[in-house]
Order: C-alpha cells, then structure tokens, then sequence
C-alpha cells in the first residue's frame, strides 16, 4: 500500500512538474520573442506606401485577450487594425522620407471600418503628403462613399472595368427590439427626461419618434454636407454637382465615373501595378513594385521625427482613451470603468512628470454615476494642470459630461455629441416567468422595499419615485453644462433636451470650442501648459507586452460561425445589440446616453 501511495504522488508530481515545465518553457519562449522582436523589414529606396482601404485606424491601440492573439498567429490572420497617431506620424514622415516616392490606397471589398472623425483626419494628413508633389495613386473595384472620401484626395484615381461607384448619400438606420423582448417575455419600463433623449426608443418602439427623426435628419445633412464639400477639394467637381450625382444617379458605371470627373480612368489591376513599378523604378517584367504596407513602415518610424515632442523627455502630455460605454465599476475593455477611469485620472492628478492631459473622447455616454464620478476626479485634474477633449466619432450624453470640465473642447466636424439628456431604463421579467412556471413571492416592511425587483414591472408610484431621480440628473446635467460652457440656462435648454449635434454645429451652439483633430487637441495642451518642444507624449491606458497577459489567460480562444451575407451582417448587429445591453448596469438604472449604435450608410 505504501509503494502504490508513493508511486501515485510520483506520478501526480512528475505531471504537475511536466505541466510547469510546459507552461513555463511556453511562456519563456513568448517572453524571451517579445523582448527581442526585431523590428520590421528595412523600408527600401523608392518604395511605395501601401495604405489598405480593409484598414481599422481607430483610436487607442488594438487590445486582444492572449486567447484571440494566439488564435491568430495559429490560423496565420493578420490584425488589421492600426493606431491613428502612428498612421498620422507614418504620413507625416512618408511627407518626408525620400524612401518613399508614392502612396498607394487600395482598395479592397467590403465596407471600410474606420469612421468619419478619424477619416478627415488621415485625409488631411493624406493631403498634406500630396502638397509635396509625391503622387497618390487610389484604386478600387468599386468606390463607396466612406471609401471615396479618403480617396478623392488622390492625385490618381481609377476603377476597374466592371466596378461601380455608389455615391448616394447617407441612411441611418436603427434596429428596434420591441418585438424581440416581448417574445422573450421581458418588460421594459423607460423615463426620460429631454424630448431628443431617444436612447429608450429601440425598448419600447418600433420605429423613430418625431423628434429623433428630426435629430437624425440634422445630423446626417450636417455629415453629408461636410462630405460633398470635402470630396470636391480635390476633384473637378463642386458640392452642388456632387448632391446632384447622389440625387439623380447614385450609382455610377465606370464610363459615366470618368466622364463626369468622379475618377480620372478606368484600369485594370495590372496596369495599376505597372504604374506603381514605374514609380518604383521597376524594369524588369517578372518583379513587383517595391511597397511597404503601412503597418511596416509605422514599424519603423524614426522617433527622433515623432510629433511627439522631445523623446526622453521627462515632462509629459498624457495622451488619455476614453472609450466605449461608461459603466459602473471597473468595466472591461473597450469599456470606461467609473472607478478604475477616475483611479487613472487620481494617478495622473499626481504624477509630476505630466505636465498636461488630452482626453481623447469616443463614447456614447452611459451610467449617469459612472460619469459624474470621473468627472469630478477630472474637475480635481484641472485644477493641477490643462486638460484638454478630443472628440473623436462620437462624444455624446456621458460622453459629453465628462468632456464639459476640460479647459478646452476640439471636436471633428462629423463628431456627434451633446444629447444633454437623462433616462431610466428598468427591465423585469415577470412574462418570462409566467411561460417558464417561475412564480415569485416577497416579504416585506415597507411598499417601496421591493422596489429594484425585475420580477415585476415598476408600480405608477415607483416609477413617480424613480422620476425625480432623473429630473435631479436632468437639472445637474444642464447646470454643470450652463457654469463650464458659460451658457445661459435658457441657452442650455435650446441645446439640450437630449438632442445631438454635429461637432460642426456645436461649435456654433457654443458645446465646443473649435474645430480640429487629435493633433491640434496635443498642440493645444503643450502650449497651454508652455512646454515649447520639450516635451513628450505618453499614451494611457498602456498596451501590456502580449507574454505579460498570456501569463494571464492560457488558450482562451472561441471559434465562431460565419453565416453568409446579408444573414451574418444583420447575426452580428443583433449579437452587438443584445451583448450591449449588459453594459446597462447603473445601480439606479439611470444613464446618459445615445441610442444603441447607428447605422449609417
């Protein structure tokens, strides 16, 4: 018996040994390659920047669980998603690199991922490389209009033979899931407190109320506008003949595009190639042009040219992403933990090495205590050093509340934000018990005790208790907005009511105060705070090594099925809707936000 005991702890231990061995041979070896990864590949004399249409340029760096990263490095997928301040400094110094004799936008099939706000931006850097007199050579099978308004700032601009160009201007479209809850058995109850504030509608509607018909409607006309004028800086056509395009014709065939100016040529994918070894000095017929995707040459970026101030330097401006839905506690990522966001705030508030902050704002809002417990640690942040917004595609409702206490707020024309405007939102699901057999029963002291029970829909007189709750919400929401802004309350009231608005047309209401991108908002903060050159820019939250969070999360991928299109279009939008409804966890169900995600084409 004692040799059977001892050979089965020999065993166990040999396999837990074996496991360690394993685990930590694995973990040695990703940390051993994340510490001497080389660089990329030497960019080459006249190579051509490849700037891929597929391309996600969001905001903050892309975040994976080891699980996803792992997943990808064994299927051999690539992360198409880049960080836009590299892609900003990547122009720049393409502007400048006598490497780089052209830029190529590519295009590619399906929709292009990155949004407006972050669009004009990289157009703007676009011309800016254009004005060195370096050709942009864009092409694509078919142009739409996300795609098309990147890609009119080339100086070359072509579709294929049997392409097509949709340039019919812009829909939004909501799902409502009334209908589904009610299958579901469960029962929504919403207060609201402004005639915009239409967050609650998808709940408890199956169709736009007239006053978000009309904030829509505003919206769009203002992001359209933006684009038919930008469109046309770079091509020979005015805004009024573009509206006219979309009006009368909103799709174009190859011949009608080149005839009416909408791109300069039809060609094949071989005659782009041969134009691109042109340019790349190519003669002899069996090579390619020499390209450099973008993601490689941001790989190799020489610091020393950063517009990031001075390297080294220990005087910083905390570059802040704020991103997602705001919740309540810590969140996860592509979420705004309350806590943990204001935590950040405290650390920076102390930190005697940053000098500024610019909060980089890209949310809809959400918990009503979650925003006001990060804006009063960034009340306390001013007091020590500037603070400066960015405004990125969307800074509304929360998102706006926590922007309001900034020295300065810079919004993107086709931001939208404002939607100053309060709601509740009470589930129960006293249907679904009823189909399942579920029966409830309660003891209790008082009528109000059992008032946050989903078992049941809220009484007249719960709801009435609840209201003041968002009618106090509503009225802080617009004092804070009339003493930050310098507004009159009357003047609140017109802007407020929980309508959006297009940065644009904020600007001129007075929610913000100019005009501009993330690198006017940096520019801003280092003169604010009188740095001159010296200075750097550190970026929050920062990007852990991926061996640090494998040690985190072993194997912790999923596999997924893909249905075909439309179907696995509209999968994805009701997973992204039905997923999202977890972040409503205020702990009195009150929230400043927009509506779910607005689709718009």
């Amino acid at each position: 018996m004692r040799d059977f005991l001892k050979n089965v702890v020999a065993t166990v231990a040999g396999l837990i040994l074996f496991s360690a061995i394993g685990v930590g041979g694995l973990a040695i070896l990703l940390i051993t390659a994340s510490l001497q990864a080389p660089r990329g590949p030497e960019v080459k004399e006249d190579s051509v920047l490849v700037l891929d249409l597929g391309l996600n340029i969001q905001d903050s760096r892309a975040l994976a669980t080891p699980g996803q990263a792992l997943q990808r490095a064994l299927d051999g997928s690539t992360d198409k998603t880049l960080h836009l301040l590299d892609v900003l400094e990547a122009l720049e110094q393409a502007s400048n690199d006598d490497r780089i004799v052209a830029i190529y936008l590519k295009g590619r099939s399906g929709d292009m991922p990155t949004n407006y706000a972050n669009l004009r931006e990289v157009r703007e850097a676009l011309a800016q490389f254009r004005e060195t007199g370096k050709p942009i050579i864009a092409h694509d099978r078919d142009w739409n209009e996300r795609e098309y308004y990147l890609a009119s700032v080339a100086t070359e601009l072509s579709m294929a033979p049997l392409g097509a160009a949709v340039f019919n201007g812009l829909s939004a479209e909501t799902p409502f899931i009334t209908g589904t809850l009610d299958q579901l058995g469960i029962g929504i109850q919403v207060i609201r407190r402004g005639d915009y504030k239409s967050a609650g509608e998808t709940f408890v509607r199956s169709d736009y109320s007239d006053e978000n018909r009309e904030q829509l409607q505003a919206y769009l006309t203002d992001l359209w506008s933006e684009i038919v004028e930008t469109v046309s800086e770079h091509r020979p056509l005015s805004p009024q003949e573009f509206q006219n395009l979309a009006n009368t014709q909103g799709v174009l065939l190859p011949d009608e595009a080149v005839n009416q100016g909408f791109v300069d040529r039809i060609a094949q994918d071989v005659e782009i190639r041969d134009r691109l070894r042109e340019l790349s000095n190519i003669d002899e017929d069996d090579k390619s042009f020499e390209g450099v995707s973008l993601a490689t040459y941001i790989e190799n970026l020489n610091p020393a040219q950063m517009r990031r101030g001075a390297p080294g330097s220990d005087r910083q401006i905390a570059l802040v992403y704020a991103e997602g839905p705001i919740v309540d506690g810590e969140g996860e990522i592509r979420q705004i933990g309350g806590d943990r966001f204001a935590k950040k705030l405290r650390d920076l508030r102390v930190n005697d090495d940053v000098q500024a902050v610019v909060l980089r704002v890209n949310s809809p809002g959400g918990s009503a205590i979650a925003s006001e417990v990060i804006k009063e640690e960034l009340e306390l942040l001013r007091e020590e050093k500037p603070v400066i917004v960015s405004m990125g595609n969307v800074a509304a409702s929360g998102g706006y509340w926590i922007s309001m206490a900034a020295n300065e707020i810079i919004a993107q024309p086709n931001t939208i934000t404002g939607s100053i405007g309060v709601f509740g939102l009470f589930f129960n699901i006293e249907d679904l018990s009823e189909n399942v057999g579920l029966s409830w029963d309660v003891v209790q002291t008082s009528p109000l005790a059992n008032t946050q029970t989903i078992s049941r829909a809220k009484t007249p007189e719960e709801l009435a208790l609840l209201e003041r709750f968002v009618n106090q919400i509503y009225q802080r929401f617009t004092t804070e907005v009339s003493n930050w802004r310098d507004l009159s309350m009357d003047e609140v009231e017109d802007v407020s009511q929980g309508r959006i608005w297009s940065g644009v047309a904020a600007e001129r209401v007075g929610l913000v105060d100019r005009v501009g991108g993330l690198q006017m908002a940096i520019e801003v903060a280092a003169e604010a705070a009188d740095l001159g050159e010296e200075w750097t820019i550190q970026e929050y939250p920062r990007v852990r090594p991926f061996a640090e969070r494998f040690l985190e999360e072993l194997f912790g991928s999923s596999t997924q099925v893909t249905l075909p299109e439309p179907l696995e279009s509209f999968r994805q939008q009701m997973e992204t809707q039905l997923n999202d409804i977890s972040t409503y966890n205020d702990p009195r169900g009150l929230y400043m936000r927009l509506p779910f995600e607005i689709e718009i084409e």
